[in-house]
């Protein structure tokens, strides 16, 4: 019988294996997270800009979240049934499935680009471009460009996970580094010392983006488990009808923050419009600028958690394809702990620095109105992050044991039924603090459905025989 490939995921200690893939998935993960961060950090400390192209990159941030909710789909989802396919044996669908995956993700990011640029204004002022003309042409300038890198940046990002896959987790995180490394490097030059504004910031984060995906080009060319042919390079409907589902909760978890981002976004124009102080003209686009900050820190934070459970897919599918449930039960314990502390750490930092935080985002060239509700934005919105961490991380586990139907629901049950549900009901009482409290409350009632997921999976792995020590 031919040996399978990457049999160690199979025999190696589940900690190291842990730290083998989750490290370089989070840095990853961190790294593309990074793109719109230092963005908007460079952005915000630029005089000529503020408060309004800190707004204008709020606008525009859930935009670059559509483009990643495809690319991650076709990724992760290729990567859970490429890893099943190695532990199980099956080179043959292992790479047809990545060749497909190549394909779809070119074809979907070339019709997004188009979409984007054919509906520029109409999109724009559904996440809430138009609280004010200043704004709105900011927003506008920055989609252009930042457009014009979808494909690149659907593309470095599906293969990420795909190279994850074939067992080198430490490529993908260097691919996605060095293309972060250039957009830091290149965002002041153009933003500072060429005065480039908002196409300047855009520009810096195409380029990144373009080395990202040409590096994941050479490696596809030199992929070690899985050997790529010109048979792979077809859209096999029904491998891709296979690992597509168990990409559907990776989609739905980003898609999804759209869809809360839109509802928050216009909740903002609409309830800051009525407040005493952000119904003033000159003020209207604070809560805008400041949620945007805060909901960034919370990217950060979510792709720590998001890094150590994605991570894990390529262990947890060979495991289960090579029948080791014991095994998948010790690493679902390990990440849960591992989450809720990474959540704790985090919502210390809030409580403790939110001035400090805020800080970073230009505070000193603003009024105290900004940096006043930006710590009480801080402080509310993100109060039960442990809890956000461990949803995260089961909607993400069950999608590594193929329980693609299962994730998905509790991702659409936490992200659109709470997550845009009370982003529409609570200002309604609340006004614009209505939006600040529609984070925890949605976080702690998907808890309460987590813990009882958690513990069905459990039992569902429960070894048959005591493994031996």
């Amino acid at each position: 019988m031919e040996q399978k490939s990457n049999s160690f995921l199979e025999t190696e200690s589940i900690g190291r294996l842990m730290r083998k893939y989750a490290i370089p998935c989070i840095i990853s993960l961190l790294v593309a997270a990074l793109y719109n961060i230092v963005d908007q950090i460079f952005i915000a400390n630029a005089s000529y800009l503020g408060s309004y192209g800190n707004a204008a990159n709020t606008v525009v941030f859930p935009l670059t979240v559509i483009a990643l909710a495809i690319a991650v789909m076709i990724g992760d989802g290729c990567c859970a049934y490429v890893s099943i396919c190695l532990g199980a044996g099956e080179k043959e669908n292992a790479h047809k499935s990545v060749g497909s995956a190549v394909l779809l993700c070119i074809i979907l990011s070339l019709i997004l680009t188009a979409v984007y640029f054919i509906f520029m204004n109409p999109i724009l002022t559904m996440f809430g471009g138009t609280v004010n003309e200043e704004t709105f042409h900011h927003s506008r300038e920055y989609f252009i460009y930042i457009s014009m890198g979808i494909p690149f940046y659907m593309f470095g990002q599906a293969m990420n996970p795909v190279i994850r896959s074939d067992g080198n987790p430490k490529f993908a995180m260097i691919s996605t580094l060095a293309g972060a490394l250039i957009n830091i490097i290149l965002d002041p030059i153009f933003i500072f010392v060429f005065r480039w504004g908002m196409m300047g910031a855009a520009v810096a984060t195409v380029a990144g983006q373009i080395v990202t995906a040409v590096l994941a080009i050479w490696y596809l060319c030199h992929m070690k488990a899985i050997k790529l042919n010109k048979s792979s390079f077809r859209i096999h409907g029904k491998l891709a009808a296979k690992y597509l589902p168990l990409g559907i909760c990776s989609f739905l978890s980003q898609i999804s923050l759209v869809a809360a981002m839109a509802a928050i976004n216009n909740m903002i124009r609409k309830y800051g419009a009525m407040d005493e102080v952000f119904g003033q003209t000159q003020y209207a686009q604070i809560p805008m600028a400041v949620v945007g900050i805060v909901m960034k820190f919370f990217q950060i934070v979510i792709s720590i958690a998001v890094g150590m459970a994605a991570g894990c897919i390529p262990i947890v599918g060979y495991n289960i394809g090579a029948g080791r449930k014991d095994r998948a039960r010790t690493l679902f314990t390990k990440l849960l702990i591992m989450e809720a502390l990474v959540g704790a750490v985090a919502l210390v930092i809030v409580e403790c620095f939110p001035r400090q935080l805020i800080a970073v985002f230009g505070a000193a060239n603003e009024s105290t109105y900004y940096t006043d509700f930006a710590i009480k934005s801080f402080r509310i919105y993100l109060c039960l992050m442990p809890l956000a961490t461990v949803n995260k991380a089961t909607f993400i586990y069950l999608q590594s044991l193929g329980k693609a139907i299962t994730s998905t629901v509790l991702s659409m049950v936490r992200e659109v039924v709470f997550g845009v549900g009370f982003a529409l009901i609570l200002p309604i009482f609340f006004g614009l603090d209505g939006v600040l409290y529609s984070m925890p409350v949605s976080d702690i009632l998907t808890f309460i459905i987590s813990l009882i997921v958690i513990v069905y999976t459990y039992k569902s792995l429960k070894p048959v025989k005591k493994e031996v020590a």
